[in-house]
C-alpha cells in the first residue's frame, strides 16, 4: 500500500509544490471514502489539486461551476422525453462520476447544494423516484472562496458535516513560488501526468485499512476529544457522531499509509483538526480565529493515552 502512496503522492507533486500535508488529507479522504472541503482565496491550487488527483489515478473526473442559477437537475442528470422512441431517456449529470469538483459550492441555491447531499452520504441519487447507485470511488471535492460573501448562500450544517474534511491550501513560500514557475514556464506538468493506480487498487487499500488495529484506550481518546468538544466554552455546537466516525476512518487510512497496521496517537493529533473543526458551531466572536487555539486547549485538557499500541 505504500508504494502506491507514494507514487500517488510523488504524481500530485509534480503539479502541486510543497503541500505535502495538503496532499496526504486528500489521499486519506479518497481511501476513506470520505469528501473535502477547500476554502481558499482564488487562484492557490484548489482545481489543479483535484485535477492532479484524478489524472493520477485512472478515474473520471468532472467539474461543476456552482452559480445562482444552476438548478438541481444541472447537478443529478434529468429524465426527457424521446420522440423516435417514445419513451423518457435518462441524461446523466456530472455528479455520475468518480472524482467531482464542486467550484464555489457556496455560489449555489440551498436547493441545489442539497441535490449534493444524498450523493454524498448515500453515493445515490433520485429523479423521479427511481434510485442510481453512484460509482464505488466518489470523491466530492468542493471549493469555496472565504473572501466574498456578495451573492453566497452559507452550507447548512447539515451539509458541512457531510465533508469528511476542510482543508486550506495557502499560499506558497518564496521557495516554492520559485519552483511554482520553474514548472510551469515551459508547459504544463499537469497535461503530462499519467495514472499511476487503478480504482480498484483504491478500494483494495480502503480495505486493507479497514483492517488497522485501534487500541481500546485509543478510541477512549478519539471519544474524549469528541465529547470535550461539546462542553467547551467558545463552541455553541460541538461535533456530532458522523464526525467520531469519521476521524476514527481516517486515523485507519493514515496509519496504513505509513506502513502500520494500528493507529498511534500521533495519528488522531494530526488529523483532528482538518476532521472536527468545520463541525463546530462557534458562540458569535469565538470566530474561526480561535481554531487553533480551541484545538491546544482540547488536546492539552484530555490525557494522551500511553500503552503499546500494535497490540489489541
Amino acid at each position: 500500500m505504500q508504494e502506491i502512496v507514494s507514487s500517488l503522492r510523488n504524481n500530485v507533486g509534480k503539479v502541486i509544490i510543497g503541500k505535502k500535508d495538503t496532499i496526504d488529507f486528500v489521499l486519506v479522504a479518497l481511501i476513506a471514502g470520505g469528501h473535502i472541503l477547500i476554502e481558499d482565496t482564488p487562484g492557490t491550487g484548489k482545481t489543479m489539486l483535484a485535477k492532479a488527483l484524478a489524472a493520477s489515478i485512472d478515474a473520471e473526473f468532472k467539474r461543476i461551476q456552482f452559480t445562482p442559477d444552476l438548478l438541481p437537475a444541472d447537478v443529478t442528470g434529468l429524465n426527457i422525453y424521446d420522440q423516435k422512441e417514445s419513451c423518457f431517456r435518462f441524461i446523466e449529470g456530472p455528479v455520475v462520476t468518480n472524482i467531482l469538483l464542486a467550484d464555489e459550492i457556496n455560489r449555489a441555491t440551498p436547493r441545489t447544494q442539497s441535490a449534493l447531499l444524498e450523493a454524498m452520504e448515500e453515493k445515490q441519487i433520485t429523479i423521479d423516484g427511481k434510485t442510481r447507485k453512484l460509482e464505488e470511488i466518489f470523491l466530492v471535492m468542493a471549493t469555496q472562496n472565504p473572501i466574498e460573501t456578495a451573492g453566497t448562500f452559507p452550507l447548512p450544517e447539515a451539509q458541512m458535516d457531510r465533508f469528511m474534511m476542510q482543508l486550506s491550501m495557502g499560499f506558497p513560500s518564496k521557495e516554492e513560488e520559485l519552483a511554482i514557475l520553474e514548472r510551469f514556464i515551459c508547459d504544463n506538468p499537469l497535461m503530462m501526468l499519467t495514472p499511476t493506480c487503478t480504482k480498484e487498487e483504491v478500494l483494495d487499500m480502503r480495505m486493507l485499512s479497514s483492517k488497522v488495529t485501534v487500541h481500546q484506550s485509543l478510541r477512549d481518546y478519539i471519544v474524549q476529544l469528541v465529547q470535550a468538544t461539546r462542553k467547551h466554552a467558545a463552541v455553541a455546537l460541538g461535533v456530532s457522531p458522523r464526525g467520531t466516525i469519521a476521524l476514527l476512518k481516517a486515523c485507519q487510512v493514515y496509519a496504513a499509509m505509513q506502513n502500520r497496521d494500528f493507529v498511534k496517537p500521533e495519528d488522531i493529533k494530526k488529523l483532528v483538526k482538518p476532521l472536527l473543526s468545520h463541525r463546530m458551531i462557534y458562540y458569535t466572536g469565538a470566530g474561526r480565529k480561535s481554531d487553533d487555539n480551541i484545538f491546544d486547549e482540547l488536546l492539552n485538557s484530555i490525557e494522551v493515552p500511553s500503552e503499546e499500541w500494535s497490540m489489541h
